[in-house]
């Protein structure tokens, strides 16, 4: 008897030996602060992350455009760390299902007094109970996790179409903010020309107040639009540094591309715009209605899981007793008796789970539909507004160059052209906020769709669970020191 004893035990203890062990990682607020504020686009881990993300795509070359800050900003932003783990979460409550219970232990040693209060010899009792699973239940605990996993995963991509949509959005905002700028600082060259001309034509007596104060007006609200579109252009670096996850400093401390925004790789046409295609590519691939599609599949095994768990479970335990010298064996065998309930409360909560799942898919789905149907009209409207203020700059661009013939031939004086040329800014300004708004709107059909139209690449829509060089969040404020 010593001798089963001993061994029963020395089994426990050498699983017990395999267990893990408890490590902590305390968060400290001021050291995850400085590692913020430490971030900046020349990291040496921030080149091995891309270089693990996308291969083909050159960082470091002293230029930053829309896809290589999409990917900068998968490595610092905190959205795209936390849906990582997230998915790692899953993916362990996989690991998790597939488990099959333990068996339990019982022990029950002791003396009987007799009446003469003398013991009897040791009395002592050993049961192993193991648990069978019937009807499927791990299978559907298994499936269950696995689509939980899968929704995850595709979750962290829509995080990323996210993320990349804060950057894309921010870039543009900027290169329409360098543009209103640039045509803005011309067009007050032009009127400071046109102010000095009117005022010495003022003091020839040759023209009037009221033209001198009209055009110094013009001026001043000149001035002004250059100094709101500098405005503008400080507030997208700071909503850029944001998107990313850095400090606008760092921002500050690179070059920026936006030749994407001049002219984008894709430029979808009418036929191309039709309502059945945006609609196919949308409602089928996007990431987050197969993430949804997912939870829905969860939720079917959900189901499975507690109409399983209507039928009981069998408990087997087979025994050793030593009673008073003599050796007893007995098995055991125990099975819950589904008479008060028949897992109907349960069963009926994971049928309105499923149609839970089921009408927020039809909710997305929906929401996409009139998602679409805005960018379409919005891209198919700036297409149109695109083309007559074409047709306009054209039509300006010819009087102009009328005006320089007749300026050349003597019939009219350099206040004409100088009125042309501010005539044909005021029309560039014009179609340069048609372009803005179809660059706006080919943004929404890039959000609708989920799909690139300003990079020609798709690597921030793959995105690796742990790339190499990703700190997770427990492990970035480690030195007080840049990392090498």
């Amino acid at each position: 008897m010593p001798c089963l004893l001993a061994i029963v035990l020395g089994i426990a203890g050498a699983l017990m030996a395999g267990c893990a062990s408890y490590t902590p990682k305390p968060l400290a607020p001021a050291a995850t602060a400085a590692s913020l504020e430490r971030r900046s686009l020349d990291e040496p881990r921030l080149a091995e992350f891309i270089s693990a993300a996308s291969p083909t795509t050159v960082s470091g070359l002293g230029k930053w455009d829309v896809s290589t800050l999409t990917l900068a900003a998968l490595y610092f932003h905190p959205d795209i760390e936390i849906s990582r783990t997230r998915l790692a979460l899953a993916k362990a409550g996989i690991k998790t299902a597939g488990q099959i219970p333990n068996p339990t232990l019982t022990l029950a040693p002791g003396n009987a007094i007799l009446a003469n209060e003398a013991l009897t010899p040791l009395t002592i009792g050993i049961l192993v109970t193991f648990i069978i699973e019937t009807f499927g239940k791990r299978e559907a605990r298994v499936a269950q996790a696995q689509q939980l996993s899968e929704a995850a995963r595709q979750d962290l991509a829509t995080a990323a179409w996210r993320v990349r949509a804060g950057v894309r959005t921010a870039l543009l905002d900027l290169w329409a903010a360098n543009g209103r700028l640039r045509l803005a600082q011309k067009r007050r060259g032009l009127q400071e020309q046109i102010v000095a001309l009117l005022e010495r034509r003022f003091t020839a007596g040759d023209s009037s107040a009221l033209d001198v104060a009209r055009e110094r007006i013009n001026l001043s609200q000149v001035t002004i639009a250059a100094r709101d579109a500098e405005r503008q252009a400080a507030e997208a670096r700071a909503r850029l540094a944001a998107a990313v996850g850095l400090p606008v400093r760092a921002i500050d401390q690179v070059q920026l591309d936006l030749a994407a925004f001049d002219n984008p790789p894709y430029m979808p046409d009418t036929s191309q715009m039709s309502e059945g295609w945006l609609r196919q590519q949308a409602l089928l691939e996007r990431t987050d209605v197969l993430g949804l599609l997912a939870e829905y599949q969860a939720a079917q095994e959900a189901l499975r899981l507690e109409v399983a768990k209507q039928y009981p479970d069998i408990n087997v335990g087979p025994g050793y007793a030593f009673d008073q010298g003599d050796n007893l064996y007995s098995f055991e065998l125990k099975v819950e008796l589904p008479i008060f309930n028949q897992n109907q409360g349960q069963i009926a909560q994971a049928e309105a789970r499923r149609r839970e799942a089921a009408a927020k898919l039809i909710a997305l789905q929906a929401k996409i539909i009139g998602e679409i149907d805005r960018a379409r009209a919005a891209y198919l409207g700036a297409q149109r507004t695109v083309a007559t203020a074409n047709t306009l700059l054209q039509s300006q661009v010819r009087r102009r160059q009328q005006l320089d013939r007749a300026y050349q031939l003597g019939e009219v004086d350099r206040l004409a052209p100088l009125t042309a040329d501010l005539e044909e800014e005021v029309v560039q300004l014009a179609r340069y906020e048609a372009v803005i708004q179809q660059r706006e709107a080919l943004a929404l059909v890039e959000d609708a769709l989920h799909r690139s139209m300003f990079d020609t690449g798709d690597s921030y829509i793959r995105i690796p669970e742990k790339l190499p060089g990703n700190p997770g969040p427990l492990d970035a404020p480690k030195p007080a020191t840049p990392s090498k």
